[in-house]
């Protein structure tokens, strides 16, 4: 994988066929697929150490079908087999790979025709007493959902079974991340070539388990930009703006802030917290006279009221203000960049749509949760449920993209970040625990700091949202947090970013459910 140090990247299913192929013309027959089988092995190995202390002896069933997913597990489990392992192929397509067939066979592998009743009843039988399940079943050729004997046999395996998916789980959509019917939720997916869209998009991410890269020799055919992109520690320490020894207040951004209530100063007291606490010059507050009040007493550094400012964030915690209204308007059509949230969702909404578009599309962040989503397609006279842009965000965070020339933000446990010309960010670096009231507002803050000082939006969302997770997890130690908990631990989230930046460290790689071989 290309700057790996830096990004995840993720291509598509055709972008990869067609990097696989002068590959595959230079290699002698199978070449690849040896390259994948004899990492995989590395990968089980390592796991059945780390579980049970050893390979001899352990017990592995292999799921197989008929692509090359199953071709790489018969290879695969051959080494393991010739390690002592006991390894069983299940049968699950109409024909196997031949080459990898014969090498399991030849290393005293058991192969069962699991298409048959009696065959299946004896594989479901071996998966409950099962300590690894390798599936390859199907892969970025096959069609998502399962169906038949494979759905069968993937809702046979126990929970106390590790699940290794051979380059992705099976029955994901490999492009759009979305699950239409079973998949086989994975522990561990080893990866070939270059990650599959579906192992960083949700819904699909949230069953990819583990990720393990594989290069294979396939980077210089791919695409020179992933249709979706993870950031690492490197790659948000790299673009972080860190202020020179000549700079000052205003030349590390300043940052208008159109926030809070009278039901929800909290609100206003968060987003300007994040900002705060994520390296902005300065926040000139805008508010009602009570929320500016309880904005002072918690940051007393913010400057009340208008003036010259480089950036906006607009709409957290914003009800229906005639004041704060006409503000969000006048910010949005003043072309400066903007963070988008809550409250001016809407005002941004019906600007944009309505051909008013002051700011280019890199320098509005729209920051929706899926249900805000849902209301802005509606106003836009695509009534959506919010269920349905849960399970298609990446499809329906592009399409609001392009319907309001803006970037957007779509906030859950996987954090998308989509432009209008169709790219795609994902983040998934906090706990479950950031799932609490007000962190939004720390999330919008960060973004606007970020904004004020230069960073386009597309960054300063990815930005963004990998600093609030890497907070969240710092504040939570393993347990509940509140919003301000993760403002207070953005600070030092960024020093160490920065820390390993000068110090050229690898420590990025820390805490991060990734890792790659070769």
């Amino acid at each position: 994988m290309r700057s790996v140090d830096e990004v995840l990247a993720a291509f598509c299913a055709d972008d990869i066929r067609a990097a696989e192929l002068p590959v595959l013309a230079r290699l002698p027959e199978g070449g690849l697929m040896d390259r994948a089988a004899a990492a995989l092995n590395s990968v089980c190995a390592r796991i059945l150490r780390e579980n049970s202390g050893g390979v001899y002896g352990r017990r592995v069933v292999m799921l197989v079908g008929s692509g090359n997913n199953g071709g790489d597990a018969l290879l695969a489990g051959a080494r393991l087999q010739r390690g002592g392992a006991q390894v069983t192929a299940a049968m699950v397509g109409g024909h196997a790979y031949e080459r990898g067939l014969r090498a399991f066979v030849g290393a005293g592998g058991r192969v069962i025709d699991a298409r048959e009743p009696a065959g299946e009843d004896r594989v479901s039988r071996l998966l409950e007493r099962a300590e690894l399940v390798l599936d390859g079943i199907v892969g970025i050729s096959g069609r998502p959902g399962l169906s038949g004997v494979s759905k069968r046999l993937a809702a046979a395996v126990p929970r106390a079974a590790t699940v290794v998916a051979v380059d992705m789980p099976s029955g994901l959509d490999p492009d759009t991340g979305e699950i239409h019917g079973d998949c086989l939720a994975a522990d561990v997916t080893v990866s070939f070539g270059t990650l599959k869209p579906c192992l960083l998009l949700p819904p699909a991410a949230h069953v990819a388990g583990r990720l393990v890269h594989v290069p294979v020799g396939i980077d210089e055919g791919l695409p020179s930009r992933p249709y979706v992109r993870r950031l690492t520690d490197a790659g948000v320490a790299a673009r972080w703006p860190v202020p020179n020894h000549a700079g000052h207040k205003y030349t590390r951004g300043v940052l208008g802030v159109v926030a809070g209530s009278d039901a929800y100063p909290g609100a206003a007291v968060l987003a300007v917290l994040g900002a705060q606490r994520a390296g902005v010059g300065i926040v000139r507050f805008i508010g009602p006279r009570q929320v500016t009040d309880h904005v002072l007493r918690a940051v007393p550094e913010a400057v009340p009221g208008k003036g010259r400012v480089q950036a906006w964030l607009l709409g957290s915690g914003v009800e229906s203000d005639t004041d704060q209204d006409e503000a969000i308007d006048q910010a949005l059509a003043s072309g400066l960049p903007c963070v988008v949230d809550a409250g001016a969702l809407a005002a941004c909404v019906r600007q944009r749509s309505g051909g008013v578009r002051a700011a280019e599309a890199d320098t509005v962040l729209l920051t929706p949760h899926a249900g805000e989503v849902s209301q802005m397609l509606g106003q836009l006279g695509t009534p959506v449920p919010r269920s349905e842009v849960e399970a298609r965000p990446a499809f329906y965070a592009t399409l609001l993209a392009k319907q309001v020339d803006a970037t957007v933000l779509l906030k859950g446990p996987t954090t998308l970040v989509a432009s209008p010309e169709g790219w795609l960010s994902s983040q998934n670096d906090g706990p479950s625990w950031l799932a609490t009231a007000g962190t939004g507002d720390v999330l919008a803050g960060i973004a606007g700091a970020l904004m004020a000082q230069g960073v386009g939006a597309m960054d300063a969302g990815a930005m963004a949202a990998f600093v609030h997770g890497r907070a969240g997890a710092r504040a939570s130690a393993g347990g509940p947090i509140a919003a301000g908990d993760v403002a207070a631990a953005t600070p030092a989230v960024i020093a160490g970013l920065l820390t390993s930046r000068s110090s050229g460290t690898d420590g990025w790689m820390r805490g991060h459910r990734f890792s790659s071989l070769g």
